[in-house]
């Protein structure tokens, strides 16, 4: 990790840059491919599937049968574990649902709002290095709740034409509809236009590789919506001396092994602390599996080192991290000043991995700095609010002249109109 010593703020934005990467030719890819799935189909998506995943597939669509016997294959301590943080994701989304709650603006005029689920929702699940069975119960669980009639699910397959059985257990126990062995560009074109068995569907959730944020982000200019535009996991961890330096880097990790692209950020209070810390990493490094994607990871992190709180809690601000870890003495005070942040985990015993399994709060995250203006995924993302207003005789006599007078204002005569002969109707001529 590269250091960083009570920096001047003009320097913050270049120290907390992202890693970059040239994207126009990817991108020009992924377009190539999208176009051949929206023309030739079924054809195309067997194609891609062959050319990238290896496997050669007839049907797509994942049977009853692999679906019961996936459930056979795991070890029973690990779906008691999944079926343990469904049931605390469940609670948690379901708390998120609001009564429809009528106002009377204007004597005799009432508004109110209803929530209604997107009818198909897409849900894209990593299958590759790690499959992200756990991204199933994040995004199928809030679907549905929400209440949405079609949950189709696209994960790829290996070279056996096989999905994770994890996936598959996951994906019956949260009620997703649908099943398909495709993964990759295909699979985001497949849901975005319809393709063979793949229904399409009105919005695409999930996480995935560069390949596969390219093709959503394209796909969302005007075939179908998207949960987010989306890049590598981040964390950025806010320590003083109450920290535990094994702990910080612990989570430092846990978000490294993601990707080589991924990025982690420490800001503290003393360089001691950070020394600590980079000793810890050198030790847990090593018993790591992914060690070298962490290790890759760690080239584009960084340690700043901040003595005044105000100023590490501006730094997190301006950074806006996907993940947020506060270990700090006073943590809750610190966390109350947080405006940019994904998902926010405070004190020594939250770490994030929490979050990204089975504490309930949903791990679909804004990345790249987009926790600005974006929330992560959560019960409102699978549904539309539609307004529904209902006016009186009374109540178009109270409002009425408003609009005319606002109508008239904008030169638009119709409008005006359609309110005056309706207060002609009612006797009272203007």
């Amino acid at each position: 990790m590269k250091r960083y010593l009570n920096p001047e703020k003009s320097e913050w934005p270049q120290i907390l840059e992202r890693p970059l990467f040239d994207a126009s030719e990817l991108t020009a890819n992924v377009k190539a491919i999208l176009t051949e799935i929206k023309t030739d189909g079924l054809s195309a998506i067997k194609k891609f599937t062959q050319q990238f995943d290896g496997a050669e597939i007839d049907d797509f669509a994942v049977s009853a049968q692999e679906l019961s016997e996936a459930a056979n294959q795991l070890d029973p301590k690990l779906k008691e574990a999944i079926t343990i943080a469904a049931e605390n994701i469940k609670q948690f989304h379901a708390s998120q649902q609001t009564e429809i709650n009528k106002v009377e603006t204007t004597k005799g005029v009432v508004c109110w709002q209803k929530a209604v689920a997107i009818e198909k929702v897409g849900l894209y699940i990593p299958g590759g290095s790690a499959p992200l069975f756990s991204s199933v119960l994040m995004l199928a669980i809030p679907a549905q709740i929400a209440g949405c009639k079609e949950i189709v699910l696209c994960t790829p397959p290996n070279k056996e034409g096989q999905i994770n059985p994890a996936i598959l257990f996951a994906a019956q126990l949260v009620g997703v509809t649908k099943v398909f062995k495709l993964g990759g560009v295909q699979a985001i074109g497949a849901m975005a236009y319809g393709a063979g068995p793949v229904p399409k569907v009105a919005k695409i959730f999930g996480p995935g590789n560069q390949y596969v944020m390219a093709a959503k982000q394209l796909v969302s200019i005007s075939d179908v919506a998207i949960d987010m535009p989306a890049g590598p996991s981040e964390v950025a961890i806010m320590a003083d001396s109450s920290a535990n330096p094994a702990f910080i880097a612990s989570d430092l990790l846990s978000q490294a092994e993601h990707g080589p692209d991924s990025q982690v950020v420490l800001v503290a209070n003393s360089t001691e602390l950070v020394d600590q810390v980079e000793l810890e990493l050198a030790k847990q490094l090593n018993q790591l599996s992914r060690k070298e994607i962490a290790q890759k990871a760690l080239k584009n992190s960084v340690a700043i080192v901040l003595n005044d709180e105000f100023e590490m809690i501006e730094l997190i601000n301006e950074y806006a991290p996907e993940h947020l870890i506060i270990s700090m003495e006073n943590y809750l005070q610190t966390a109350d000043k947080i405006t940019n942040a994904g998902s926010v985990f405070l004190g020594n015993y939250t770490p994030e991995s929490a979050g990204d399994y089975a504490s309930g709060t949903n791990h679909t995250l804004p990345t790249n700095g987009w926790a600005r203006s974006f929330s992560g995924v959560n019960l409102d993302s699978f549904i539309r609010k539609i307004t529904f207003q209902e006016i009186s005789e009374s109540g178009i006599k109270n409002l009425g002249p408003v609009i005319e007078k606002m109508a008239e204002a904008e030169q638009l005569d119709a409008h005006k109109n359609a309110v005056t002969l309706r207060l002609k109707a009612l006797g009272k001529e203007k």
